[in-house]
């Protein structure tokens, strides 16, 4: 007589021993990486017009692989990329197809995550919830946006009934729209303060470029021109260092007449990569792998669509709440600056000063770009700079407003704390 497979599979004498509870693992940022950002174009504008979003971001993976030998390949237990836009040359789930395409083998699954301008931020907190389960070691978390063949929306199709039903304001589906909503919800919240933030952002980049603390993450990719050839992306491209008050004042409202948002005091349309590799803390010590932060808490938190820009504090206050912290314990703030008046508005809302050192000390997205789904990763990997520059500062926020209404946060721990600061004296730059 022989046995059915169910009846094997059913069998009492071949059922798995049930396990005690499982113990919840510290998750630990290993390191990150970037690419230089560029100005989203097709046609031959933008640096990246002829590069492909897939190469982006598989330059980004080689280059984390490459900077950590350490890390047998077969050892990593996963790759989750995010795109806002997923198709083309973002689609084909991006995660696995990035992964095979950067030599991981074939044995290492993958998979694509969309949260918007979120993407990023929630494949790294996806990944550390599997981490801090057990069900992972090791992984890789990331982001890719070719804004410049991909526009926000390509392909999309809203059902009507978001409009019909008045569920949402037509508002909802312009970013720069909402913006305009935040101003006028917080009219003390003006253009020229908007303006001011945006000069401060273009001049912290600008001295964080000149004191050498920009390049470490960057890694240099190969662009293509049919007309020019091949050649290097080595540094960021939407910068604009001799940026004034003037020069700003005089740029357009585009999404109102005679509104606030301008090109100056926003985020521009980019095309990027990030990543980084997280992992379990037990893993990091057994691999010999360095603990540049480690994963305290998060939150997300869903808000009016047409003022999407108050997502952060939503999101924070949660973050916060199921962290046991206060806004007072955050020494570093890494906020990310898709429109001034969304910073401002969240400053405002913790009692923050607008040029307080310990917010974007590198300066933010309105200076070097925010190519939405890959931006999370970015503000991770500069926060962990910091903190290896602030031993005082003990813990960090990462946190971003994200399309549709919705905000984004994460709480991080400096593994270099020695004690002795507070967010009273914080960073001082």
């Amino acid at each position: 007589m022989t046995t059915s497979a169910t009846e094997t599979a059913t069998s009492p004498t071949r059922a798995p021993q049930r396990r005690g509870p499982r113990q919840v693992r510290d998750v630990v940022f290993v390191d990150g990486a970037r690419t230089p950002f560029g100005r989203a174009g097709s046609a031959g504008k933008g640096m990246y017009a002829e590069t492909r979003a897939d190469d982006l971001i598989v330059a980004v993976i080689r280059e984390l692989l490459r900077r950590h030998p350490e890390i047998p390949p077969e050892r990593i237990d996963e790759v989750a990329i995010a795109a806002s836009t997923q198709i083309g040359d973002q689609g084909l789930t991006i995660g696995r197809v990035a992964g095979m395409l950067a030599g991981l083998p074939k044995s290492v699954p993958g998979y694509a995550i969309d949260r918007m301008c979120a993407g990023a931020m929630t494949a790294v907190t996806t990944i550390a919830g599997s981490i801090a389960f057990g069900a992972y070691d090791l992984a890789i978390a990331g982001g890719v946006e070719h804004m410049g063949r991909h526009p926000m929306g390509e392909g999309a199709d809203p059902n009507p009934r978001f409009l019909a039903d008045k569920l949402v304001s037509l508002d909802a589906l312009s970013m720069g729209a909402t913006a305009e909503n935040l101003h006028d919800r917080f009219p003390h919240l003006t253009r020229e303060r908007a303006d001011r933030y945006a000069l401060r952002s273009q001049e912290k980049f600008a001295k964080a470029l000149a004191e050498g603390r920009i390049q470490p993450d960057l890694v240099p990719v190969a662009t293509r021109s049919a007309e020019q050839g091949w050649g290097l992306a080595s540094k960021d491209e939407p910068p604009r260092p001799n940026t004034t008050l003037d020069d700003l004042a005089a740029l357009k409202t585009p999404f109102r007449p005679h509104g606030r948002i301008t090109a100056g005091n926003a985020a521009g349309l980019n095309d990027g990569a990030t990543a980084c590799i997280l992992a379990s803390s037990d893993t990091a010590a057994e691999l010999g792998l360095p603990v540049r932060m480690t994963l305290v808490g998060y939150g997300f938190a869903g808000v009016d669509p047409e003022v999407m820009g108050v997502g952060p504090i939503p999101s924070t206050e949660r973050a916060l709440a199921s962290t046991g912290l206060s806004i007072d314990d955050i020494g570093l703030f890494e906020l990310n600056e898709a429109f001034a008046v969304q910073v401002l508005a969240f400053l405002d809302h913790y009692g923050i000063d607008d040029d307080d050192p310990r917010v974007n000390p590198y300066g933010g997205a309105i200076a070097l770009g925010h190519p939405l789904a890959s931006s999370g990763v970015r503000l991770m990997t500069q926060l962990a700079r910091q903190f290896a520059e602030h031993p005082e500062v003990r813990y960090g926020l990462t946190a971003m407003c994200v399309g549709f209404g919705q905000g984004a946060s994460v709480i991080w721990e400096n593994p270099h704390y020695t004690g002795g600061s507070t967010a009273a004296n914080g960073a001082d730059q």
